[in-house]
């Protein structure tokens, strides 16, 4: 797919992968809506990127909102692609320290959030990207966020590791389903990343992580995430597949 011209939804837009994922796309010459919640600096954020940059606030989990912040990038010329980064996690155990059951409330929560808001974004991603003309044999493309929690969660990441690994299994089924409307679906499934949210952890904790990673032996950048998305989308044979992106780290139990 050709990125120059093209139009693009990010979610999570206005910060970390997602933010750095519209960078890249800017750069490369699209035109990028950035959806994410009204309480986000998504404003601020497109104001940033320039002219070839706006704002839906939309929220995953909510079909009319993000239909209407879909439909705001679709206007800006057809809608060509959507990156999907929007998600989060709860530590929840399966028995407290007393021997309680984990919390199913924040069970529920993360896998609406992350599963079901990844579905929304097939099914209304792909009901918009499916108007466009066909260009060098296809018409778009989605790429969607795992982790490698999918394949190595840890104590503690059970609503997580489920939901990632639910959208690692729907990766390969969601590109058969979309193959003959000629749209591609991939995954990117990434290690430890150096987002706002490792930011805020202790410098030691941070420099572990990092020595955890074999080669390089630190965080990954944002940017590099915003780099692979771009080559998806730009590669009209990747298809079907999750790409792990992690400096071959395995993430131990705890």
């Amino acid at each position: 797919m050709q990125l120059a011209g093209s139009v693009f939804a990010v979610t999570g837009g206005a910060s970390g992968l997602g933010l750095a994922t519209a960078r890249r796309l800017v750069k490369a010459g699209a035109r990028v809506t950035l959806i994410d919640l009204p309480t986000s600096e998504g404003v601020k954020a497109a104001a940033e990127l320039g002219d070839a940059a706006q704002f839906a606030a939309g929220d995953v989990t909510d079909e009319n909102a993000f239909a209407a912040a879909l439909d705001a990038a679709d206007a800006q010329g057809g809608l060509r692609g959507v990156v999907h980064c929007a998600g989060a996690g709860r530590k929840v155990r399966l028995l407290d320290r007393d021997g309680n059951p984990g919390s199913l409330a924040d069970f529920e929560f993360v896998l609406k959030l992350n599963l079901v808001g990844s579905f929304n974004a097939l099914r209304l991603g792909a009901a918009r990207i499916a108007k466009q003309d066909l260009a060098d044999g296809e018409r778009g493309a989605i790429v969607l966020t795992a982790s490698v929690a999918a394949y190595e969660g840890q104590i503690g990441q059970i609503p997580y590791t489920a939901s990632k690994a639910g959208i690692v299994g729907m990766t390969l089924t969601a590109a058969r389903d979309l193959a003959s409307r000629g749209i591609r679906v991939c995954t990117i499934a990434p290690g430890v990343m150096d987002t706002p949210l490792l930011g805020r952890l202790r410098e030691d904790i941070r420099s572990g992580l990092e020595a955890s990673v074999p080669q390089p032996s630190r965080l990954g950048r944002p940017d590099e995430f915003g780099q692979l998305a771009c080559q998806i989308l730009e590669n009209g044979y990747l298809n079907g597949e999750t790409i792990r992106l992690d400096g071959a780290i395995r993430m131990a139990p705890r």
